[in-house]
C-alpha cells in the first residue's frame, strides 16, 4: 500500500518510493518546517502488530542516530502516527550502487575499490559502536 501524498506529524509529506528493504519502504519526503527534503523510512504494515518488529524498529533508529560518519545518513526524527512507525533522515541524492552497475556495467578495479572504502569506512564507525548491519 502506497502512503504517497500522506503527511507525516504535520510536517513530512511523502512524496514518492524510492527504496525497499526488508522490513520497510523509503519515500522521498518534504520537511514543510525545515523547507528540504527528507527520505522517510517506514516499518511494513505488515509488521506493525508485531512487538519484536516495532522493537527492532526502535533501536535501528537509537543506533544510526548515535553514528558520526560522512558516509551514512543523519537521523533527525522518529515517530508513530496511526500504527505508522517512521523514521526520518538525511536526503542524499543520487543513484545507488546497483543503479551505477546496472548503468555502466563492471566498474573498473580503482572506482570499485575508492566506494568499498568507503562502505568498510562506515561499517567500522558501525561496528565501533556495537552496530551490525543485518544487510550487509
Amino acid at each position: 500500500m502506497s502512503e504517497k501524498g500522506r503527511i507525516l506529524a504535520d510536517r513530512y509529506e511523502l512524496k514518492e518510493l524510492i527504496g525497499q528493504g526488508g522490513m520497510a519502504d523509503v519515500y522521498l519526503a518534504y520537511d514543510d518546517i525545515l523547507k528540504r527534503e527528507v527520505a522517510v523510512k517506514i516499518l511494513r504494515s505488515s509488521l506493525t502488530g508485531d512487538p519484536i518488529y516495532i522493537t527492532r524498529f526502535h533501536r535501528e533508529a537509537r543506533a544510526a542516530a548515535a553514528l558520526c560518519h560522512r558516509n551514512i545518513v543523519e537521523i533527525y526524527d522518529v515517530g508513530e502516527e496511526d500504527d505508522l512507525y517512521y523514521i526520518v533522515m538525511e536526503y542524499v541524492k543520487g543513484h545507488t550502487l546497483k543503479q551505477l552497475i546496472q548503468r555502466r556495467g563492471a566498474l573498473p578495479p580503482k572506482e570499485a575499490v575508492w566506494i568499498m572504502k568507503q562502505l568498510t569506512g562506515a561499517l567500522l564507525q558501525a561496528h565501533k559502536n556495537g552496530i551490525i548491519h543485518r544487510d550487509i
